[in-house]
């Protein structure tokens, strides 16, 4: 039989009213609360970050690949390159990637009812897989590539389509502009669908429609394109990817590759700033969690001083009557880190069932605040938890080792 585990039992779940049991209790929320508020953060953080990692890269994919223009902007119309089926099958030899499709931008003029925004006018090929985009689509439908000189719709944004005043399948003038020439040229084009990401960089600026016009209009090439936009199976890869294309000759010495991260810095950093209010919360809890165990064990100890005195009379021994603390102090740590698995895990379920918590999507990218729970994280924190509060409990026994029975037989 284990004395200490039999002892410390006893007092864990002693029935006994005494200033102790309020402490325990107060201990025991608080570490439900830190390792609940773990949790929410973890799966609040994941959520987060691939819900708009996810709406960035369904855009554009993770790698874009376009002509070399040192001194131009990023996110800007792109001089015209010849499509390379050597590149292409390079591209998709490369076990990492999943899909590969073209695209090409120019700048263009929105106008209906003297109504006009200014826009970048994203053409596909009529091959696009529209599953990407699909998701976002808040009105209506994909473009229609029936017409076999190009398609005669345009996906535009809410936000284009409330500043217009513009509907599905009403009829909008886009003109096409040359800034060589400095001349433009319309054409009527019907709005098939609107979309809304939520991302303002895309839905502000972009208009998606068939690529074929772009080629028409601008005196492109049958086989010209813009660029090609690569989507990986990982988009943790896609550094590893991109260093690949511009290091091992896949590309011609013209053409350049960039991750989307390198496209759109901002909103990957922004996401990154997560991470440090992520580790800033864990610390914060965690230091709650420890603090209250230990002052709760030192109540416990002094509370049973007496009792520490009677054990070493009859022959205990310190490292028995340490154990007997330690056992009760697992108990304690271990119910608040139950409870706070259970908490943490209703509260996510809870959001993903209901999305109760709402966000400005405007500034945050998204409506309902998104949850992703990832098992070996929620883990991890009860286990490091655990161990760490355990760790830390080793520190207020070690007042057993100054009491003296005779002072302690005597303690009232």
């Amino acid at each position: 039989m284990n004395v200490a585990a039999f002892i410390g039992e006893r007092i864990a779940f002693s029935k006994q009213r005494s200033f102790s049991r309020f402490i325990i209790r107060l201990s025991v929320a608080a570490t439900v609360v830190s390792v609940a508020a773990m949790i929410i953060t973890l799966a609040f953080v994941n959520g987060f970050q691939r819900t708009v990692s996810e709406k960035v890269f369904s855009f554009w994919g993770h790698v874009r690949i376009q002509r070399f223009e040192p001194n131009k902007s990023l996110i800007a119309e792109e001089t015209p390159m010849p499509k390379s089926d050597s590149v292409l099958q390079a591209l998709k030899h490369i076990p990492e990637v999943k899909q590969v499709q073209v695209f090409g931008t120019r700048s263009v003029v929105v106008e209906k009812n003297m109504n006009i925004e200014g826009l970048l006018f994203k053409g596909v090929e009529p091959e696009y897989d529209f599953n990407n985009l699909k998701p976002f689509v808040t009105a209506g439908g994909w473009l229609n590539f029936n017409d076999s000189l190009y398609s005669r719709n345009i996906l535009i944004s809410q936000q284009t389509a409330e500043q217009l005043g513009a509907k599905v399948n009403d009829t909008i003038k886009v003109f096409f502009i040359s800034r060589e020439q400095q001349t433009s040229v319309y054409r009527p084009l019907i709005v098939s669908g609107i979309y809304k990401t939520g991302i303002e960089e895309y839905d502000k600026l972009f208009a998606l429609g068939d690529i074929r016009l772009i080629r028409r209009l601008s005196d492109w090439q049958p086989d010209e394109i813009g660029g090609y936009e690569v989507f990986l199976n990982d988009y943790r890869k896609m550094d590893t990817i991109n260093h690949h294309l511009l290091t091992r000759g896949v590309l011609p010495d013209i053409w350049i590759s960039r991750t989307v991260r390198q496209v759109y810095p901002n909103i990957f950093d922004w996401l990154g700033i997560q991470d440090v209010n992520r580790n800033v919360i864990f610390v914060v809890m965690a230091v709650v969690a420890i603090i209250n165990l230990i002052t709760c064990l030192l109540i416990l100890v002094l509370e049973r001083t007496r009792m520490i005195g009677i054990l070493k009379a009859v022959g205990s021994t310190e490292g028995t009557i340490q154990k007997i603390f330690m056992y009760h102090a697992a108990i304690i740590a271990a119910t608040g880190v139950g409870l706070g698995l259970v908490f943490g895990l209703g509260l996510c379920y809870l959001q993903q069932a209901t999305g109760f918590i709402k966000l400005d999507e405007a500034a945050y990218y998204v409506s309902t605040a998104p949850v992703q729970i990832i098992w070996w994280q929620v883990a991890a924190v009860c286990m490091a938890t655990l161990i760490v509060c355990f760790l830390a409990l080793i520190i207020p026994t070690l007042i057993v080792r100054s009491i003296r029975p005779v002072k302690a037989i005597q303690f009232r």
